[in-house]
């Protein structure tokens, strides 16, 4: 019997120095070389869904209360939960630790593996995204986490701020895993000034915490 593999979008040039294997993924959770930081690192592999409803204040996913209003966010549980609009929510599962499984209600659509999704976290992170968009992380208006849909390096996507604290500010970026290559490549390259790395799922699952 075939065995399923299922592969993230991302590709690291780095070496892995440790892996794990996890509900048919090859998960990296550290590599050679991370350095201090700032850390480019995939969770493409971290269930993801979408929920539609004309009533969203009626549905509590994972037992989250929904935000109300659209680009606010709340994570809880491990669970991020983005509005988008007025009746679609965006559920990244952030903690490593769960195996968290889209519910039996109608109106989800699981999108783990139609995206690519990466945290880009440490110090200068957000110089590093002035050079590819003109969304601004650090609005000084809006409490973290917070989402924002529009453009970066070209590429219709979902960023949503997590953290806006110096050396511990981060971001999730999601988009189309057809973007995957020219995704990384450009945040790579962007981030080459400021000492940008690929790093292991160890590396996120200790900032996360940490919030």
């Amino acid at each position: 019997m075939k065995k399923l593999q299922r592969v993230s979008p991302v590709v690291f040039k780095s070496t892995p120095l440790k892996t794990e294997s996890r509900d048919n993924w090859e998960v990296v959770m550290e590599y050679n070389g991370e350095g201090d930081g700032p850390y480019l690192v995939d969770l493409s592999h971290r269930p993801r869904f979408d929920l539609q409803d004309s009533n969203l204040a009626a549905q509590k996913p994972f037992g989250i209360l929904i935000p109300e209003t659209p680009g606010d966010c709340v994570l809880e549980n491990g669970i991020l939960a983005n509005r988008m609009n007025r009746t679609q929510v965006s559920l990244f599962n952030l903690d490593a630790d769960d195996t968290v499984s889209m519910p039996d209600e109608p109106g989800y659509t699981e999108v783990t593996e139609s995206t690519l999704c990466v945290a880009l976290i440490g110090k200068n992170v957000f110089s590093i995204c002035e050079k590819l968009t003109a969304l601004d992380f650090m609005d000084q208006l809006r409490k973290a986490p917070f989402l924002f849909q529009g453009p970066f390096s070209h590429v219709p996507c979902q960023i949503v701020t997590l953290n806006k604290a110096g050396d511990k500010s981060g971001l999730i970026l999601t988009c189309s895993r057809g973007y995957g290559r020219d995704m990384i490549d450009s945040i790579l390259h962007a981030g080459e000034e400021f000492g940008l790395k690929p790093a292991g799922e160890s590396r996120f699952a200790k900032w996360i915490k940490e919030l």
